[in-house]
């Protein structure tokens, strides 16, 4: 799994410049069969990332652009008549059944529709009048947000937040990284280069890279120790509501996928450390007063850390 990291990192590295770690979480997201939300202002190449990374594994994408007007049957499909004959019905699928489906700016779509997309996340099937329709294989949700303009959005609820495996947030690139990607070959303003982008891996390697995922060694102590971070996170001061059973899982899984990145076949307590901001931090709620204070998710769950004593 490092070898196709490495592969895969280097084929989007053509046309993204600074966010080799995104690369990772989303590999480790497509390995492990979670969804990713990335938050960040507009232009930082959360799209152009998602669109790369899905032609470097031979990824059927597709990009939404979710809006205040938008329907459900926008996202899964409807019912349409077929040419050529009387009343039959025929199932037409909506932009949702690909391997990777970009939800560009979530947030600005009304409840209804967010509801459509968490079947399909957590299912993996859409239903449409009473019939389940099951979605590809692998499946992968990429959502985006902007962190800075909430009027007329709808925040997402705690249970859609719940289903997603990471949050991350994407900043700025350091000056050296934006001047190397001035360096990259435009069209324009335009980037040239992502009909170059190939694919270097497919869906099978996934699904392989899954199985290998789940083949990864567990230590009960590093178990329990999962256990416990989640569970101190329901125990701060500072904290309304704490990490869901869920989200044990998702941590579990994630620090799994990190070890094999890593050439292990084997979690340690820091492949566990270094991907619990990315997995915790959407599942908690602030106190009022602790929000106030700047107090954020990354505290909480930085906390909740050095709370629980590291096994050896």
């Amino acid at each position: 799994m490092r070898e196709l990291r490495d592969r895969v990192a280097a084929e989007v590295g053509k046309v993204v410049v600074g966010q080799e770690h995104i690369v990772d979480v989303l590999l480790a997201a497509a390995a492990v069969g979670g969804h990713v939300l990335l938050e960040g202002v507009p232009g930082v190449a959360k799209t152009l990332l998602s669109q790369a990374f899905a032609r470097a594994v031979g990824l059927d994408f597709r990009r939404v652009q979710f809006t205040p007007d938008m329907l459900p049957s926008d996202l899964t499909g409807t019912m349409t008549l077929q040419p050529g004959t009387v009343g039959d019905l025929a199932f037409r699928p909506g932009p949702v059944f690909t391997n990777l489906v970009l939800a560009d700016e979530i947030n600005r779509t009304p409840p209804k529709t967010q509801s459509a997309l968490l079947e399909a996340m957590q299912e993996r099937t859409v239903s449409v009048d009473g019939t389940p329709h099951p979605l590809p294989e692998p499946f992968l949700v990429v959502a985006t947000q902007n962190p800075i303009e909430y009027e007329g959005t709808y925040p997402l609820p705690e249970a859609q937040l719940d289903r997603f495996l990471v949050k991350l947030d994407v900043g700025y690139p350091t000056e050296a990284d934006e001047v190397r990607m001035l360096h990259l070959l435009h069209r324009g303003v335009a980037p040239a280069t992502l009909d170059d982008v190939a694919a270097v891996a497919s869906p099978a390697d996934l699904l392989d890279a899954r199985a290998l995922v789940d083949g990864t060694h567990v230590s009960d102590d590093v178990v329990a120790y999962v256990a416990a971070i989640v569970r101190r996170t329901r125990e701060l001061p500072s904290v309304a509501l704490g990490a869901s059973p869920r989200a044990a899982v998702h941590l579990l899984a994630s620090a799994r996928a990190a070890a094999r990145m890593t050439g292990r076949d084997y979690v340690v307590p820091d492949d566990v450390v270094a991907v619990a901001p990315a997995v915790l931090r959407h599942r908690i709620h602030l106190r009022p007063e602790a929000e106030l204070e700047r107090f954020r998710s990354d505290d909480a769950v930085a906390n909740a850390i050095a709370a629980v004593p590291v096994p050896r």
